[in-house]
């Protein structure tokens, strides 16, 4: 995977690397939702596509301002670059999550995003880069605001998945 050089980081190329971003959480999010198949209204499916939906969205909102200001002109930045800047971890779903776990696993996700961020921010040479990214990081805390007050809205749910207090050798205390 080729290293991303901050410091020639162009508005273009930073825009289309936030793109790439919510296009792979989205990409991730809708994966998601299929493993964990949908059961029942507002399970963990359907956090993870309510996640997809916001990943687009604002994927959407930034192909727009890309478009505004560079048009057409081809992307540089190749998908390959990127891995997991804001994606969830390919490992994380589970047949019976919970619906609290599904959006547990995206705030961990918007935090991982937002340390991306404050991770480049010092390395950027570019104002308009670095303003961009300092938009981005403050966007990343108002996602981690929505997701944890979704969180807030879930019942507590066990500590045991569906399914695994039966399994043998299970131990519900952990």
């Amino acid at each position: 995977m080729p290293e991303i050089d901050f410091a020639t980081l162009s508005l273009q190329d930073a825009l289309d690397l936030a793109i790439l971003m919510e296009d792979e959480a989205r990409e991730r999010y809708e994966e998601f939702a299929r493993v964990v198949g949908g059961r029942y209204a507002g399970d963990a499916a359907d956090a993870f596509r309510l996640m997809a939906k916001y990943e687009a969205r604002h994927g959407a909102e930034l192909a727009e301002r890309r478009r505004a200001l560079f048009a057409e002109a081809p992307r540089r930045i190749p998908a390959d670059m990127l891995e997991d800047l804001e994606a969830p971890d390919r490992g994380q779903p589970r047949v019976f999550m919970s619906a609290r776990q599904a959006m547990e696993v995206a705030l961990a996700c918007e935090e991982k995003a937002y340390d991306f961020f404050e991770s480049a921010i010092p390395h950027l040479e570019d104002p308009t880069v670095r303003e961009l990214f300092q938009e981005l990081q403050g966007e990343e805390l108002q996602h981690q605001s929505y997701v944890r007050a979704r969180l807030a809205r879930l019942p507590p749910g066990p500590d045991v998945e569906e399914g695994e207090a039966d399994e043998p050798g299970s131990d519900p205390g952990n």
